[in-house]
């Protein structure tokens, strides 16, 4: 049954701690670690072997490149959830606010002309190449055509076939997997220490990236659902995922405590994700405006703070209002929008 209701949405209340302690949340996020590994154990082996073969050394370019670009900034990491479709066009006011984007939302940003600075690539299957434009509005070569301008971090395990597609910069990074034919495989083609943590999700790739490699501070999130939206639908885009709740969907609750539905992975991306700011020192704000990042049915935990995109945008840009009584310290009279008023010098607190 489905009825259109209107609500006033409100966040829940904050608690201290989550229910479980960082070793858990870890530990629960890692429980199908072994079954990731062994299925994907040697595609991964031969797309690095591949991409070493045709690319070269990864060093010579790898993530390592943009380090501490970020150092002293805000950074905004955009998953592709379906809240984000909710501030979609409120990232056109980031002025110059780094953002990093999971690749899948490649085609949703060049549709909403939105700048991003890196896009980030962790699965090693085939998919990643039809993700590049699926749901978008214009069909797959003009995407690709469109990639010339963008730089592409990738997995150095990711598909040859997309890195081959791909018409932008590329930068490589390793990841810390626990296997050790994998660790003897990758280390006997070239031993590439740009290692970045995940939790198995390419979320989870982006984030570490803009922290441990860029030094952002703070992150701030968006498009972090890690769950289904209210309608089923999984992305903010029209996607063949829609619907697709699997045999047994987990039941959980989001940020505004209403309920939604996940898969039993991305409960586990969300367990990893959350256990991050319990880790890791800095400031860890979600602007998804919905979802389930750093949610628990007893509340939200304090480590990660909820507010809206705008309301953080407008946190590094309330300053430009000021700009004409800088410049014009002689006379700085300015019009204050309130019928009857003369104009006058604009007090911002």
């Amino acid at each position: 049954m489905r009825k259109s209701v209107e609500m006033d949405l409100e966040y829940l209340n904050t608690l201290d701690h989550p229910p479980y302690d960082p070793k858990t949340l870890h530990s629960q996020a890692a429980v199908n670690d072994d079954v990731t590994v062994n299925s994907w154990r040697e595609t991964w082996i031969r797309n690095m072997k591949e991409n070493h073969r045709r690319y070269g050394l990864f060093k010579d370019s790898g993530i390592g490149k943009m380090f501490g670009e970020f150092h002293l900034k805000p950074c905004i990491v955009a998953g592709s959830g379906p809240s984000l479709a909710n501030n979609i066009e409120v990232l056109k006011e980031k002025g110059d606010i780094p953002l990093m984007s999971c690749l899948h939302n490649f085609h949703y940003m060049v549709d909403n002309e939105i700048d991003v600075n890196y896009f980030v690539t962790l699965d090693a299957g085939k998919i990643t190449i039809e993700e590049i434009s699926e749901g978008g509005k214009q069909d797959h070569e003009y995407y690709l055509e469109a990639s010339k301008n963008y730089t592409l971090m990738a997995f150095v395990g990711t598909d040859p076939e997309l890195i081959a597609s791909w018409r932008g910069k590329v930068l490589w990074f390793n990841c810390p997997i626990p296997d050790q034919k994998c660790k003897e495989e990758f280390e006997k083609t070239e031993v590439f220490h740009h290692l970045v943590s995940n939790g198995g999700n390419v979320l989870g790739a982006v984030t570490y990236i803009a922290k441990a490699y860029g030094g952002a501070n703070p992150i701030c999130h968006v498009g972090a659902d890690f769950a289904f939206g209210y309608t089923k639908n999984f992305h903010p885009w029209k996607s063949k995922y829609d619907g697709k709740l699997g045999a047994e969907p987990v039941r959980t609750v989001d940020c505004f405590g209403n309920k939604v539905l996940t898969w039993a992975s991305y409960l586990n991306f969300k367990r990893h994700a959350d256990s991050i700011p319990l880790r890791c020192p800095g400031e860890w704000i979600n602007c998804t405006e919905g979802g389930t990042y750093g949610v628990y049915p007893e509340g939200l935990i304090r480590q990660i703070r909820h507010k809206s995109l705008r309301e953080f945008i407008q946190g590094y840009n309330l300053y430009k209002c000021m700009q004409f009584q800088a410049e014009h310290p002689e006379n700085a009279l300015e019009a204050t929008g309130v019928p009857g008023m003369i104009p006058q010098p604009k007090i911002l607190f």
